[in-house]
């Protein structure tokens, strides 16, 4: 099975759906992609021939880079945070295993959303990162989710630094389930899928669903509240506007600190 969008590709096979983002070199997500990719989320969950879904990005450069800077500007860093808070909420509800499969770099709001995932397999080239604190903002879903992958100390350095990190330190601080040769990603994705088809589907679901009954318990609340945050706080500030100006003109922001 096979559905056409405009940004992202979607393929069903052998109880596998494989949803790609397709805006390649960097896979940069804008307000349709994030769209897409919930629906194409929805289409997997309701497909009842689909038990697990592989998350990745096409080529060899990016999973994503993250969201469009120029979503985040004040006259559209509402309607963008609220398509891509759905997009977790999507990811929450699924049901059904997810894999992020990772290839290249991993930034921003692509980093959240390979995060986002139950599981991740990584390509030795791939990198991980939230630089957000680089252009003035905050990474809503990291901050939610990062401490309860890395550990808050870690989660802390990583958010705050927007330092970008390999994919070996990526597993060595569990952000990451398994790095590989990239001439290795596809069969490696191939195992670990091939292990979670051997299992009931009904049973595969319904642990799943109880995994994430514990670990998303206050998910919704948190993020809303980070969102919140996001909006009527730092967007108030003149920083948050010259970090994103800064990037979009390639130059160094001058912070005011207000």
């Amino acid at each position: 099975m096979s559905l056409s969008f405009k940004n992202v590709l979607y393929e069903s096979m052998d109880g596998v759906a494989k949803i790609s983002i397709n805006r390649p070199p960097l896979n940069i997500l804008n307000a349709e992609t994030l769209s897409e990719l919930t629906l194409a989320m929805e289409t997997a969950k309701t497909d009842p021939s689909v038990n697990i879904v592989i998350i990745t990005g096409v080529g060899d450069r990016a999973f994503s880079a993250g969201v469009d800077i120029r979503d985040h500007l004040p006259e559209k860093v509402a309607s963008t945070l609220n398509v891509f808070n759905k997009v977790f909420y999507a990811l929450q509800h699924l049901n059904k295993p997810t894999i992020a499969v990772v290839n290249g770099v991993a930034l921003g709001g692509g980093c959240e959303l390979a995060m986002g995932c139950d599981m991740i397999i990584a390509s030795e080239k791939a990198q991980f990162g939230q630089p957000e604190i680089t252009v003035g903002a905050i990474p809503p879903v990291a901050v939610v989710l990062l401490p309860r992958l890395v550990g808050s100390a870690k989660a802390c350095e990583l958010i705050l630094t927007g330092d970008i990190i390999t994919a070996a330190e990526a597993e060595r601080i569990r952000l990451v389930n398994k790095v590989v040769p990239q001439d290795k990603l596809a069969d490696a994705t191939r195992e670990l899928t091939g292990k979670l088809k051997e299992k009931s589907p009904i049973v595969l679901k319904l642990t799943r669903m109880s995994l994430h009954q514990i670990l998303d318990a206050d998910f919704k609340k948190e993020l809303e509240s980070v969102t919140d945050m996001y909006l009527n706080l730092l967007m108030r500030t003149e920083d948050a506007v010259e970090g994103l100006k800064a990037f979009l003109e390639k130059r160094k922001p001058q912070w005011k600190g207000k």
